[in-house]
């Protein structure tokens, strides 16, 4: 079975000028990829990343600055314009694993998962940390490229390189992605 996380695809994130240059695009191949998911059968899962106020979720980053961060019930929080979120289930994150601390992998089991699509933001941060704890749950891992976004290309760049040849995961374009859901 084949699975599609959606990571981060929030407000806050394309506060980011190089993010929000590309918003539309992303947004359009994640809701082509989570509409051929939902036509092939395949489960698809918002993840999205909140924090309390009182800073009892905040990361050591967040807690050095003093600064937190995409607040519950904020307009940061909130899933960008336009992108399809009707009837999917959703899960909230602290962290930038989308498996740490959450129930992610029971999710997977229950759906008998052993692929996960990916997309979202950012390519070298939450999806990477994601794709990696997948790895280790032996679950194999496909970036859906033009459904992923990062501010900063050339970390995105290395990490997925490593990702790629150590532990096996492929990116793929779109169309590729789109006919692997769609099956021989």
């Amino acid at each position: 079975m084949i699975a599609v996380l959606v990571i981060d695809m929030q407000n806050a994130f394309f506060e980011e000028p190089a993010l929000k240059r590309r918003q539309e695009e992303v947004v359009a191949a994640c809701n082509s990829l989570t509409s051929a998911a939902r036509e092939a059968g395949a489960n698809v899962l918002l993840v999205g990343t909140q924090h309390e106020r009182d800073k009892s979720t905040w990361s050591l980053n967040m807690l050095d600055d003093d600064q937190g961060f995409i607040f519950r019930g904020s307009e940061q929080a909130n899933f960008v314009p336009g992108l399809v979120t009707a009837d999917f289930p959703q899960m909230v994150k602290t962290r930038d694993s989308a498996f740490f601390g959450t129930d992610l992998g029971m999710r997977l089991r229950n759906w008998e998962v052993e692929t996960v699509i990916l997309a979202g933001v950012s390519a070298h941060n939450c999806v990477a940390q994601t794709a990696a704890d997948a790895f280790a749950h032996n679950i194999r891992v496909i970036y859906a490229a033009e459904a992923l976004a990062t501010e900063n290309p050339e970390s995105a760049e290395a990490v997925l390189r490593v990702l790629t040849r150590e532990y096996r995961q492929r990116v793929l374009p779109l169309d590729e992605v789109l006919k692997l859901l769609k099956g021989p």
